[in-house]
């Protein structure tokens, strides 16, 4: 029997969560605080602590949250769409979730706590939250693999490379399901199940037109430019505090990302870290600035060669998008992960989107451009650009569960379920 005490005590714990959750998205899992998190549900701290002893603890209950309601859409799907209908489920995957993300804009259901910076968690809190996750992945590859039945792609489901495709394929599929929660606020919540069928119907069947082919062979990285970002000779330079701040960033989250970590991976002191940049905030700024130029400079490089060559749509969102799966690997990378914006403070924060959306702007016009000439199929390109961000974004992660991948293996894997569709039968290899 549910006593009133009893009662309180969940509905302030559920509050609690809620409050942590908004809090963890907007300062990151390392810099929020018990104390302002008490602060924001109108607690005094050693109240908080009644419900959960150590922050640590309360960012697990967030987690274990979020997990749980993915998990939940996840469970809905599996008994309501049959095996074997892989459009079906995807749709039904990506209704299920936006729905959810609805509800809390909507202020239905509470907030969920973003997964992007789990890594800072440390032990022994990490290990439940880890193994509720991947248990959830493992979850959406079944619901994955049980759809590729009949699909044309069955033979995803045997041998050790097609187990890296699947895994590739649910991955990517995860990633932007949880990527839309970057992006999905630029909606009203009335349009979320049509952005819903628009997103469903890109992932499903990709974006060439009938007829257009996937390149015979890789498309490379650019090469850095001496003096530029990833340019040789800089190893105890300004880039080098670049790429060590942007890997720990996508790994840690902004605030795990300190000034002594990073001079401690470089084996250099602070001050050398405060000769290059002023604070943290700064290097920060810069490691998005970073990859921002690399993207716009292979979106240029590829608009530059439709102009001179003629390439049509397709081929210039190819080569506008398949060298920046190749720099995740190369010696410019890796990419920052783009939804570290929303641990930025301020200012710095809205302007590192602002810059985020331009550059998406510049792919949905890439898609237009391809509707034209009949290249690409007709999609929402509103909804394509953001989808290819998220691309973008899911190569922060890449060498956590496609670890020794190069660009070759990456562009076939990560990239075509995408462009193609995951209906697309996978690529033949010789």
């Amino acid at each position: 029997m549910t006593t009133g005490s009893t009662l309180r005590f969940a509905e302030k714990r559920e509050l609690i969560l809620d409050g942590a959750a908004r809090l963890f998205n907007r300062r990151g899992i390392k810099a929020g605080t018990l104390s302002e998190v008490a602060a924001t549900v109108g607690l005094a701290t050693n109240s908080l602590t009644y419900y959960y002893r150590k922050k640590e603890d309360l960012v697990v209950a967030c987690l274990m949250r979020s997990i749980g309601a993915l998990d939940g859409v996840i469970a809905d799907v599996d008994a309501r769409i049959a095996p074997g209908d892989l459009a079906g489920r995807v749709r039904a995957l990506v209704q299920g979730y936006v729905a959810l993300l609805a509800a809390i804009e909507d202020g239905l259901r509470p907030a969920l706590i973003f997964f992007g910076d789990m890594r800072a968690l440390p032990q022994p809190q990490a290990a439940p939250a880890f193994a509720a996750y991947v248990a959830m992945f493992r979850r959406l590859r079944g619901l994955l693999h049980a759809g590729v039945a009949g699909a044309g792609v069955a033979q995803l489901a045997a041998g050790s490379a097609a187990r890296r495709a699947l895994n590739a394929r649910s991955h990517g599929l995860l990633s932007q399901l949880l990527w839309a929660r970057a992006w999905l606020g630029r909606y009203e919540t009335s349009d979320y199940p049509r952005v819903a069928a628009a997103k469903a119907d890109v992932l499903l069947h990709g974006l060439a037109a009938p007829g257009q082919a996937w390149p015979l062979h890789t498309m490379p990285a650019p090469e850095p430019v001496p003096g530029e970002a990833g340019a040789e000779g800089d190893t105890t330079t300004r880039e080098a505090y670049l790429r060590t701040a942007t890997r720990l960033v996508n790994d840690h989250g902004v605030g795990g990302a300190s000034v002594e970590r990073i001079a401690a991976t470089l084996e250099l002191t602070k001050g050398s870290f405060y000769h290059h940049h002023d604070t943290k905030h700064d290097l920060i700024d810069d490691c998005f600035e970073r990859s921002f130029a690399l993207i716009r400079g292979v979106q240029w490089a590829a608009l530059g060669q439709a102009a001179v060559g003629g390439a049509n749509g397709w081929q210039t969102l190819l080569a506008a998008t398949l060298p920046v799966v190749a720099l995740q690997t190369s010696s410019q990378g890796p990419l920052l992960r783009l939804t570290a914006w929303t641990e930025l403070p301020g200012a710095l924060r809205w302007q590192k989107y602002g810059t985020m959306n331009r550059l998406g702007e510049r792919y949905a016009a890439m898609v237009v451009a391809g509707h034209a000439d009949g290249s690409i199929r007709l999609v929402d390109p509103a909804v394509a650009a953001h989808l290819i961000s998220g691309l973008i974004n899911a190569l922060a992660e890449v060498e956590h569960w496609l670890p020794g991948d190069g660009p070759p293996a990456l562009q076939p894997l990560l990239a075509r379920p995408l462009l193609m569709g995951l209906l697309a039968p996978p690529l033949e290899t010789p």
